[in-house]
């Protein structure tokens, strides 16, 4: 077996799946400061403190980062950075950008299965924000390709992105429970074709498109 963690992580999956009972020990922690940290960058974007108050904050900041630091020593991550190679929505996702509740700069994207549909349900903060009051538009795409990619990933069959095309059809809003929907059209070949749309209440924000290649896991290990 491969000493390489993408490898490592591809053959142990089983054990990636985490328990039905809330974290416990050093994974709830990450969470907590997780969530501390998101709570951190959304008061930066809309805030009056005075500089003496942001000058310790960032003194803080930087031995805590530095404490860190000394801590890494190749410790090896929880579960997968996307949900795309794991085909399970319950795999433990803590370092994903989009969904990790381990990773300060996720919304995070709530995932769930409804049949043969995903939804994911998100509240972006002002981080997030694009054209005022507004999501990015690159975070929405991020979050279409978390979303596609899970539900493709459910073929059995998982592949990475070939094509994602994102129609923008409202701005988003910001501060505002918004829910994506996705599904398998058809599988030709390698290529799975999924669509999905975003919403704000019944307003349709966005649709997708993407071209998914299934790839042979077995041979990214070797």
């Amino acid at each position: 077996m491969s000493d390489d963690p993408f490898g490592q992580s591809i053959a142990s999956l089983a054990n990636w799946v985490p328990p039905d009972e809330p974290p416990t020990g050093q994974r709830a922690a990450l969470h907590r400061l997780a969530a501390a940290m998101r709570a951190v960058a959304e008061a930066l974007t809309d805030m009056q403190a005075d500089e003496a108050d942001l000058i310790a904050a960032a003194e803080a900041m930087e031995q805590f980062g530095a404490r860190l630091e000394a801590t890494r020593t190749g410790h090896r991550p929880w579960g997968f950075a996307e949900s795309a190679p794991a085909g399970d929505a319950r795999a433990m996702f803590d370092r994903s950008p989009v969904i990790g509740l381990g990773n300060p700069v996720a919304p995070p994207l709530r995932m769930e299965i409804d049949g043969d549909r995903i939804i994911g349900r998100a509240n972006f903060g002002a981080q997030y924000e694009g054209p005022p009051g507004h999501v990015h538009g690159g975070i929405i795409a991020a979050a279409f390709d978390e979303v596609l990619g899970m539900a493709q990933a459910r073929t059995g069959r998982p592949g990475m992105t070939g094509t994602l095309t994102i129609r923008y059809r409202r701005p988003t809003p910001l501060h505002t429970e918004v829910v994506f929907e996705a599904r398998v059209d058809r599988v030709e070949g390698r290529k799975i074709f999924a669509a999905g749309t975003l919403h704000a209440g019944e307003t349709l924000c966005a649709e997708a498109e993407g071209i998914f290649i299934s790839v042979d896991f077995s041979r990214l290990v070797r």
